[in-house]
């Protein structure tokens, strides 16, 4: 016999959040995007989104909220900085960060998830480093190097000047994760998923 009251696997609320975080990755584009140095793919917002994403949702919401998002950007919905949109972006330079917001965020978030109930500011930044600094790069720049027909060593080094601002991107978004845990306790994805566990989800 089937239990009653078992929690689904995965809750309403929780598509929810995949939802919010989506549409909040897409927000984060519209100031727009910056090309400097003559480097092929742009800087933008949006990597603060991924961080927050797997910072407070944990590694599969946090993973399914950019997949939504980027199943939206194939289907032609212009949700990229500056308004980019359709199949044509995953065939552009940039292509391998996009795909790497993916696992980036499934790292933040599992990274996370491993500081336990109450993850200090530090770990979070790490997180935010590893997860969706490394692991972005670790997609984008070999993508963006076979695409462009420049050399790895060379791509690695124009992607060095994307560092400054993604330092400070983890960082803000581990401040902003860390007082919304604070206040929000559900936002940490350990606690979270210990609720779901004991049968508290929705």
């Amino acid at each position: 016999m089937k239990s009653v009251g078992r929690p689904h696997r995965f809750p309403v609320g929780d598509l929810a959040r995949v939802a919010v975080f989506a549409a909040l990755i897409a927000v984060l584009g519209l100031p727009g995007s910056l090309n400097v140095f003559g480097n092929a793919v742009p800087i933008t917002l949006q990597t603060l989104g991924v961080m927050l994403a797997g910072a407070i949702l944990g590694t599969w919401r946090a993973a399914l909220a950019v997949a939504v998002l980027l199943l939206a950007v194939a289907a032609g919905w212009p949700l990229l900085a500056g308004g980019r949109g359709g199949l044509g972006v995953f065939a552009a330079p940039s292509a391998g960060f996009l795909i790497g917001w993916i696992p980036g965020a499934a790292v933040t978030g599992w990274l996370v998830e491993r500081a336990g109930r109450n993850p200090g500011l530090l770990q979070l930044v790490v997180a935010c480093l590893v997860g969706g600094v490394g692991v972005v790069y670790l997609f984008g720049v070999p993508v963006q190097a076979a695409i462009t027909g420049v050399s790895l060593s060379t791509t690695l080094a124009l992607s060095a000047v994307f560092l400054p601002g993604d330092l400070v991107k983890a960082v803000l978004a581990s401040i902003v994760a860390r007082g919304t845990q604070r206040a929000y306790p559900d936002a940490v994805p350990t606690v979270h998923r210990e609720r779901l566990r004991s049968g508290g989800g929705r």
